[in-house]
């Protein structure tokens, strides 16, 4: 789909939703990522597909020097973009942004905007995630998924956001069915050994810094090297 395609697509209920396909086209920022990402998506040939949120576009920033050295020498995507929630990821899904993939692996990391931005309650969050699970099957149906448990946020473990994500991926993890949908919790990797998450891998408690994204990298490092069938990558 090129940028002209998209004035046909009918306009998606906003109306907030977790399950209901939603657009951001009025923001130009999301706009015009969509459309550089179906253009870079249009070339074709990735083994690796990275989705979801700011957390995930934040390869791009933070962690570009640690995607340089994890990722560069892949054939991989990213199509994480910042403000996601379910919904919007829906939408992409269904408008373009994977349309001819047949990528061996898709990464996703979301759901915290879920909760951030409205508190949706897990069982809502992950009935949307369900329903990407399924997107993915129907149109990529070769490509195994690791779904990752939402990065833990907040200070504390007994903050109220903490807690809603605790409790979305109590139920992600259900998702998982031992072959195609692998779940890995990793967060025990970026907290204290009290549960407290620390500045020095989230400046905001929310959005990992480069020695965050270095610990996430080097975590599902063996997994992906296992799919790919390619050698892993030394921390």
């Amino acid at each position: 789909m090129c940028s002209s395609d998209l004035v046909g697509v009918q306009a998606a209920d906003t109306s907030g939703n977790a399950t209901t396909p939603a657009d951001r086209l009025s923001q130009a920022s999301w706009k015009a990522r969509h459309e550089a990402k179906l253009a870079e998506e249009a070339k074709g040939g990735y083994d690796l597909v990275f989705l979801g949120d700011s957390i995930t576009q934040g390869w791009e920033g933070s962690g570009k020097s640690v995607w340089a050295k994890y990722y560069a020498h892949r054939k991989v995507l990213n199509i994480g973009y910042s403000g996601d929630r379910t919904e919007h990821a829906l939408w992409r899904l269904d408008n373009g942004e994977i349309a001819g993939l047949s990528p061996k692996l898709v990464v996703i990391m979301l759901g915290t905007n879920n909760t951030g931005h409205r508190k949706d309650p897990p069982e809502q969050t992950a009935a949307g995630m369900k329903m990407i699970l399924e997107r993915i099957k129907a149109k990529m149906p070769g490509a195994k998924v690791l779904l990752l448990a939402v990065f833990p946020r907040q200070e504390k473990p007994d903050g109220d956001l903490r807690k809603i994500n605790d409790g979305i991926n109590a139920i992600y993890k259900t998702l998982a069915d031992g072959d195609r949908v692998t779940f890995m919790d990793i967060n025990g990797k970026m907290l204290e050994s009290d549960g407290t998450l620390s500045r020095e891998i989230m400046p905001d408690l929310l959005h990992p810094k480069e020695k965050g994204y270095a610990i996430w990298a080097a975590a599902i490092e063996p997994f992906i090297a296992k799919i790919l069938g390619d050698k892993p990558v030394a921390p």
